[in-house]
């Protein structure tokens, strides 16, 4: 695969790290089309440091935010209004696009990310933590994409080993468990790199 989306079953899940593990081990691209709340530079800044890319490789967004909060309500905070024409796909390849939040995240009116990834037409591959409450978040994340066509690459978990939820979410939603990020007590380049090198196989993402 050249290039993938990246969606999550909620905030905070671990997302923006995956994508910035998947990102540095693919050589690729790194495109957040929408970033709400700009602190520390946005998610630009933390993916480039964690992948260990030069930021040639970070692509603009489409749209800054200021207020970290939904992008239909930063967009409407900042007085502007999200046009999904501007939200195109890059032409650049390998790509990691990462959308905001869960897969039904509004980005105006009745434009929701999930359809956006519909639209782009790139697998999307599902981060989920493995806390307790991953499985009804994950399988109903997983029905959301399907239910606009979108297709599944996998699901990629993040945090401490939870063997029965993991098996469940991946056999009751009929999707490849691509392997899981542990918590890391040193987050960086190196040590996210040997952790997506020891816990997922390059193999998948070819």
């Amino acid at each position: 695969m050249s290039a993938f989306t990246v969606t999550g079953t909620d905030t905070d899940v671990g997302k923006t790290v995956f994508a910035a593990a998947l990102t540095g081990a693919l050589d690729a691209h790194y495109w957040k089309p929408v970033q709400a709340g700009l602190d520390e530079g946005g998610d630009r800044a933390q993916v480039a440091k964690l992948a260990g890319l030069p930021e040639t490789r970070v692509l603009l967004e489409a749209y800054r935010l200021a207020t970290p909060c939904s992008p239909h309500r930063a967009a409407e905070i900042d007085g502007v209004a999200i046009d999904p024409d501007r939200l195109a796909l890059p032409a650049q390849r390998p790509l990691v696009v990462e959308g905001a939040g869960g897969a039904l995240v509004p980005l105006g009116g009745d434009l929701l990310y999930a359809d956006m990834f519909a639209r782009w037409g790139l697998p999307a591959i599902v981060v989920a933590r493995t806390a307790l409450g991953t499985i009804n978040h994950s399988l109903l994340t997983i029905e959301a994409l399907r239910a606009r066509g979108v297709a599944i690459h996998g699901v990629a978990f993040v945090g401490d080993a939870v063997e029965d939820s993991e098996a469940t979410i991946c056999r009751l939603g009929a999707v490849k468990r691509l392997g899981r990020l542990p918590l890391l007590g040193t987050l960086d380049a190196a040590t996210l790199g040997r952790a997506f090198t020891d816990n997922f196989d390059m193999a998948d993402f070819a």
